[in-house]
């Protein structure tokens, strides 16, 4: 049997995707209009349903497409856990501040954006949305968010880049190919404009995923892997992993063959995250890879402070997994993390409205975001104190 079931692997070809979702319209009523206040009381608050949007996600596409998306590594304990970390930490608000309003801008490694909540990289956009990555980076820059490009992108870097040019974007870098066309694929990404270079170090072999196995996924024929080696233009396939097993001393390596900044995404312990600083990292990424690798593994929600504890100020923290409300990303904030990033979320968004669903997640999450802070008497998420959080007992 042979199946993919991640960008490691290689794909068997299948019959090109037709379904429903290439025409859904943008998911106007799972996000809904601006705040109430008190001189417009009729006017509904910001309202967010990721289930909802799961399950019509769910309903539109293939379903072992929707379950390559959606599942996690062996039993999926770290997938099915991630979500409730984050709701054992409980909001400890401060009153009579003189806060009415909540300032979400901040800056990623120099990078002005307009809410700490990114986009993660994720896989095979193609196959949620003919316009895939080009869909979700306008979606992106339409709510001033930052994302993150996968080395497994439909479409080339180049072209992600130019979709949205004024946008802030880092590339994602896996180790999948032989040492001579990841280093090509790291220059290619400085000299296209992105702005840092994510190494994810979490994958040293691919984690084993059930669903795709019982589902036996295989990749739609005529989906286009525009940033890997083909074998031939009739049937591509992904040439085999030749690359040898990275160490910290690619950081430094990786920053100056692509003179970006490098962001190692994939930590979930502080010692490692000190190595990781030490060795040239600007930024760490507490990550569990969506739950498709380690499991059962600890959450992210568990895990972000002792890397935070252990780096202080010396470097940016960023945190995914999990990540379903404004309150969630208050959490993170609280415990260190300069920003969150959404994976499965921006998915959905993406399969049900394409750029348009994708902002409509970005925005609809950041006003619950803002919305929380100043409930908390929060000005600001640059300056979220960590007593903002207890765990809850």
């Amino acid at each position: 049997m042979a199946s993919t079931h991640g960008p490691a692997d290689t794909p068997e070809q299948r019959p090109t995707l037709t379904h429903r979702q290439r025409t859904a319209p943008a998911p106007e009523s799972d996000t809904a209009v601006a705040p109430a206040t008190r001189d417009d009381p009729e006017r509904k608050p910001p309202y967010l349903d990721l289930d909802r949007l799961e399950a019509r996600a769910r309903a539109l596409l293939p379903a072992d497409v929707f379950g390559y998306y959606a599942g996690g590594a062996e039993t999926e304990t770290t997938l099915a856990e991630a979500a409730d970390a984050w709701q054992e930490w409980r909001l400890r608000p401060r009153v009579l501040r003189g806060i009415a309003a909540a300032q979400l801008g901040t800056t990623l490694l120099g990078s002005e954006v307009a809410t700490p909540i990114g986009v993660a990289p994720w896989a095979y956009q193609g196959m949620a949305h003919p316009d895939g990555e080009r869909a979700t980076a306008a979606g992106a820059a339409a709510a001033g968010a930052l994302m993150t490009v996968s080395t497994s992108a439909n479409s080339s870097l180049e072209d992600v880049a130019a979709s949205a040019p004024a946008a802030p974007s880092w590339f994602q870098l896996y180790r999948l190919h032989s040492p001579g066309h990841t280093d090509d694929l790291a220059r290619r990404a400085g000299d296209a404009g992105y702005r840092a270079l994510v190494l994810t170090v979490d994958l040293p072999l691919l984690g084993r995923r059930r669903r795709d196995l019982a589902s036996d996924f295989v990749l739609p024929a005529g989906l286009r892997l525009a940033n890997h080696p083909l074998v031939t233009d009739e049937q591509p396939r992904l040439q085999a992993m030749e690359t040898p097993t990275w160490t910290f001393d690619e950081i430094g390596r990786f920053a100056d063959v692509s003179g970006l900044p490098v962001v190692v995404k994939g930590v979930l312990r502080g010692d490692d995250a000190t190595s990781c600083v030490e060795a040239g990292a600007s930024a760490v990424w507490v990550s569990t890879h969506g739950g498709r690798q380690v499991d059962p593994a600890v959450s992210s929600a568990y895990a972000l402070p002792e890397v935070v504890e252990s780096v202080g100020d010396e470097v940016e923290v960023y945190a995914d997994g999990g990540i379903r409300h404004g309150s969630d990303v208050l959490v993170a904030l609280a415990l260190g993390a300069r920003a969150v990033f959404l994976g499965r979320p921006t998915v959905w968004g993406l399969a049900t409205g394409g750029a348009d669903g994708v902002a409509s997640v970005i925005t609809g999450l950041s006003a619950e975001l803002a919305h929380t802070m100043v409930l908390c008497g929060l000005p600001d998420v640059a300056t979220v104190p960590r007593d903002t959080v207890v765990r809850a007992r």
